[in-house]
């Protein structure tokens, strides 16, 4: 079986569920693993609202996880990992796996979240970029840019994340030269990192986007230049471990991918994309 989600969040961070709950959801989607990668602790100023687990708990946050990879050995196959963002200090101990995200820009000495919420994005487009979307976005990508670099990770997080409430081109046009250009440098300042990239379906399910991250163009790009991708979900509720998975198969096959990346015991390994697509169907 390779049915696999590696970004998933509880209520250590922002999820609605426990760890253990996202346990049981992702065995009955039908999952042969699980990796659990909560948003790693943040310094208060880029996380005003809270949503990232506390450096306080980032032991429970472990030791919970041990403990469900022994309660459910041979039911489901358990990976350590985090969320790890740009703006977080370096993480400690051993993981699993880290995945590399950018959730906010700096501007005149704050960050803004770039996925907060419609509003807040208008927000800061309007206060801190002269109403000018596309520096919003150039400024994100730039961050973007460093993200492997900085956080250490094996993959990429929603790479075009900036794009979240995008949909039907509501804030700027992803066609623009000077989208695509800032885009695709940040990409091609990553691919140097020889990471993973993840195809990202958490915008679906919480029904802001009709496709999942990143863009067909971007991933073609990956294609292009021999770069890898997984499928995850960024579920924050036990109901959408495995939401439009099917959705992200068929959008990587178009994209001219023939194989995903899943994580093993013995590391990351490629998987046919076509047999996971069979896998979905049957599900």
């Amino acid at each position: 079986m390779l049915l696999q989600n590696l970004h998933t969040h509880t209520v250590f961070g922002d999820g609605k569920n426990t760890a253990e709950e996202m346990v049981l959801g992702a065995i009955r989607a039908g999952c042969a693993s699980l990796g659990f990668s909560e948003h790693s602790p943040l310094p208060p100023a880029a996380d005003p609202d809270g949503w990232s687990m506390a450096a306080s708990d980032v032991a429970a946050y472990r030791a919970e996880l041990l403990r469900l990879r022994e309660r459910y050995r041979g039911e489901l196959d358990i990976f350590l990992g985090l969320e790890q963002d740009f703006d977080s200090p370096a993480p400690e101990g051993d993981w699993d796996y880290l995945i590399g995200s950018v959730h906010s820009v700096r501007a005149d000495g704050r960050f803004l979240s770039v996925d907060e919420s419609p509003e807040a994005f208008a927000r800061s487009v309007r206060e801190h970029f002269g109403g000018d979307s596309l520096a919003f976005a150039g400024a994100y990508y730039r961050r973007a840019a460093g993200a492997a670099e900085k956080t250490g990770c094996q993959v990429v997080g929603h790479f075009d994340l900036v794009a979240k409430f995008n949909e039907g081109g509501r804030f700027f046009d992803e066609a623009a030269p000077r989208y695509r250009r800032a885009a695709l440098e940040a990409l091609e300042a990553v691919m140097e990192r020889d990471v993973i990239f993840e195809i990202n379906t958490g915008a679906i399910s919480r029904g802001y986007r009709t496709a999942p991250y990143p863009a067909p163009f971007l991933l073609r790009t990956i294609r292009e230049k021999g770069g890898r991708v997984c499928i995850t979900s960024d579920s924050h509720s036990e109901s959408t471990v495995t939401c439009a998975f099917d959705r992200a198969a068929d959008l990587a096959a178009e994209c001219g991918f023939r194989e995903t990346w899943i994580l093993t015991a013995e590391g990351f390994r490629p998987a046919g994309l076509a047999e996971l697509r069979r896998e979905l169907a049957r599900s």
